[in-house]
């Protein structure tokens, strides 16, 4: 079981250009594509498609729109009753992949509602082989939102604990790799570069591998570090893996970190090693890259092309 949280969802549009966006001009759109979004939800959508199981824990009102579309995917979902709406995000994407994203700020939780949020997870996780925190926080919860629901999860299950995956970004990063040391994070590189205060580029792999490794073990267990068509690492304290992208028309890369986390989280229970486990992730990535929207990857939308994975001694 893996099991999701998303605080802050989203029903996600995506537009599809028939040109390049042109700032300040009428445009006329191929299609539009609504998706019941948000990093953990996104999780869950692809692990479901997999067929393993999944459980999606998100703030919902009452008559929220968000819930009809989330209904829709089909994926179990346990839901913390709010006041406010999910936002809404507008993807822009042009013929040749490159996506503008609008992000709307999202329905402030108010404290009582952030302390429901975390009883949730913790009820869910009774079982769980992974627990996934994912996105960004809404207004209100706090930058220690996701410290705060890591250490109660702990302190329910004990030597039970699920392992618990990060996927978030600022300061809900840094709090939660200060305070809580997740045991998985899976910043891009200009995640891990507000995290580290050190630049991160993707041609510089041996960099990210040293910036990666300077926090794998005193504050995370492991660090799958996303770098677009650059490809992928893993660094965990057993070692370093350096995958190397395969080539797909992309045609929006919205949601494809979020499917190589699902991948590679799907790999893991399945017991594959590190180099499986990272492959597994890219693939996943390429696939949703290559989808529209936020649509999930199956199986059956895989690459199959050979994707090169090395181990690095450092």
């Amino acid at each position: 079981m893996i099991v999701t949280v998303t605080a802050n969802p989203s029903l996600d549009r995506a537009v599809s250009l028939a040109t390049p966006l042109q700032v300040g001009e009428v445009q006329s759109a191929l299609a539009v594509r609504e998706d019941a979004g948000g990093k953990g939800v996104n999780v869950s959508r692809v692990v479901a498609a997999a067929g393993t199981a999944t459980l999606a824990v998100l703030p919902l009102a009452d008559q929220d729109p968000y819930a009809t579309a989330l209904a829709q995917t089909g994926i179990p979902v346990r839901s913390v009753p709010v006041h406010g709406h999910a936002r809404a995000n507008l993807t822009l994407a042009d013929p040749h992949g490159t996506t503008t994203k609008i992000n709307l700020p999202g329905a402030e939780l108010s404290a009582a509602d952030a302390d429901a949020l975390i009883e949730t997870i913790v009820a869910a996780t009774a079982g769980a082989d992974w627990l996934v925190l994912a996105g960004s926080l809404p207004p209100g919860a706090g930058d220690d939102f996701y410290v705060r629901a890591i250490l109660a999860v702990r302190a329910a299950h004990g030597d039970a604990t699920p392992r618990i995956a990060l996927d978030t970004s600022g300061a809900a990063l840094a709090a939660a790799v200060a305070g809580a040391r997740p045991d998985l994070i899976k910043p891009n590189e200009h995640e891990l570069a507000e995290l580290t205060g050190a630049p991160a580029d993707t041609r510089d792999i041996d960099g990210i591998v040293a910036l990666a490794q300077d926090l794998v073990g005193p504050r995370v267990g492991a660090a799958l570090v996303t770098l677009g068509a650059a490809g992928a690492l893993l660094v965990t304290e057993d070692g370093v893996w350096v995958g190397t992208a395969p080539r797909i028309t992309a045609v929006s890369t919205v949601g494809a970190g979020d499917s190589s986390l699902a991948g590679y989280l799907l790999a893991d229970v399945a017991g594959a090693e590190p180099a499986e486990r990272l492959r597994m992730g890219m693939r996943y990535g390429a696939a949703a890259a290559s989808l529209p929207g936020t649509q999930p990857p199956t199986p059956a939308d895989l690459v199959t092309a050979e994707i090169p994975v090395q181990r690095i001694i450092r």
